[in-house]
């Protein structure tokens, strides 16, 4: 791609402006799952605490199934109108989604309307982060240097990764220095997705103002009608497939070890909710500090020696891992297993979506990485929770650990038989 009249001052802004539009919607995104500890009984009757949890669980999976609606949607915006608008449009309609979750009555104020409402809400904010993977993984691959794609890239999962910090981080203040514990399930949890609805109009604003990529801006001799077309993207099976086989094992493990790793401490480990909140916090900061390492090495030896690891250990430590972490008694001795596991998922995370942008060319390229991967973490990411708790309420726990390691194995096959897009990029035929 050429990139020569976008100066280095114009590519940092693009980057930290796409990046930090993206913290806030995955913000928006994991104060749910984050928050769901406190909020579940004011929406679901049940005294049960797996019960209310698996209910909880069932919307957040729900709310994945909007999810390819969105990368088709967001995506097919994206390849015909530009990428800004499609980021701008999905950052204000996630700001909708938790203003709504903020201001829901109780099931106790108005009975089922409650879990109704809560539905919609997380419709509406999958609809919106399902468009904002495609649409972000997208804009950054665009605008990063041929020489250091896989570098700025990871920057996506820095901030989806930073959202989920954030979302923990409010988290702890409240539970140490704000509130008590009764005051955080009876109101003190709304204060999160009020603060999710405030920082989305501040991405909005940051959005509005960012550059167009030259790779859109360059396929204006591309017909209207082959822009963001299912029919079009349906010429490239082989990427559609591999997009499939990519994402399918490292969705499950990366959901396993952020969103639902929480309740894992809580329900499985027997720690408490502060401190689990704690591990989480540490843990994943680490995680996120470890992406940009990731994606440079990448772009030093190619991205399929990453994806190879993650395969491998993935497939062979999963189940030893959780295990492991199951029957421990030592905090610490949690962290070290969350830890051993974090760095493993990161040969995937912190290049995968760099990999997807590199195989379709630009008027299908927002299309291409959003719909496929939305699809795929519908199925496997974003049932990670409900299938991890069906499993343990029958007793059966280290079933949901083979099916992980099941999983990665399957995406290892992938690896094995693709070739590096390094060599092979569509991003530099733009």
């Amino acid at each position: 791609m050429n990139t020569t009249h976008i100066t280095t001052a114009q590519r940092i802004k693009a980057i930290v402006g796409g990046s930090i539009g993206n913290l806030v919607e995955w913000y928006d995104w994991y104060a749910y799952a984050a928050f769901s500890i406190y909020f579940s009984h004011s929406f679901f009757p049940d005294s049960d605490l797996n019960a209310q949890l698996m209910n909880t669980a069932g919307i957040f999976a729900v709310g994945f199934l909007m999810r390819p609606i969105g990368g088709w949607m967001f995506g097919s915006i994206a390849d015909k109108v530009g990428r800004k608008r499609a980021m701008t449009l999905s950052v204000l309609l996630m700001s909708f989604g938790s203003l709504l979750i903020a201001l829901t009555p109780t099931y106790d104020t108005i009975g089922i309307l409650a879990p109704l409402l809560l539905l919609v809400a997380r419709l509406l904010q999958g609809l919106s982060v399902g468009g904002e993977y495609g649409v972000s993984a997208t804009y950054l691959s665009e605008m990063a240097t041929s020489d250091r794609r896989g570098f700025y890239s990871s920057f996506q999962y820095v901030t989806l990764i930073g959202g989920q910090l954030t979302a923990l981080g409010i988290q702890l203040i409240l539970q140490k220095l704000l509130l008590t514990e009764t005051q955080l399930e009876t109101w003190g949890w709304r204060i999160p997705f009020v603060i999710g609805a405030i920082l989305s109009v501040v991405a909005l604003y940051l959005r509005s103002s960012l550059h167009e990529t030259e790779a859109f801006e360059g396929n204006e001799d591309v017909k209207k009608e082959r822009k963001g077309s299912i029919k079009e993207l349906l010429k490239h099976p082989k990427a559609l497939l591999t997009v499939v086989g990519l994402t399918l094992g490292g969705t499950l493990a990366f959901y396993t070890y952020t969103t639902y790793m929480q309740k894992f401490l809580v329900n499985t480990v027997h720690l408490t909710k502060e401190q689990s909140t704690l591990l989480s916090f540490i843990s994943l900061f680490i995680f996120a500090c470890l992406q940009p390492v990731f994606g440079a090495l990448s772009d030093k030896i190619g991205r399929r020696p990453l994806l190879l690891c993650f395969g491998i250990l993935g497939t062979a430590f999963t189940y030893p891992l959780l295990n492991a972490l199951s029957t421990t008694t030592s905090m610490w001795g949690a962290f070290f297993l969350i830890m051993s596991a974090l760095i493993i998922v990161s040969g995937y995370t912190s290049i995968n979506a760099v990999v997807k942008a590199e195989l379709f060319p630009s008027e299908v390229r927002a299309l291409g990485v959003g719909l496929p991967y939305a699809l795929t973490v519908a199925i496997f990411g974003g049932t990670a929770e409900y299938v991890a708790l069906w499993f343990k309420q029958a007793n059966v726990e280290h079933y949901f650990y083979w099916y992980i390691t099941i999983c990665i194995f399957f995406s290892f096959l992938v690896y094995a038989r693709m070739k590096d897009t390094k060599e092979t990029s569509t991003l530099d035929k733009d």
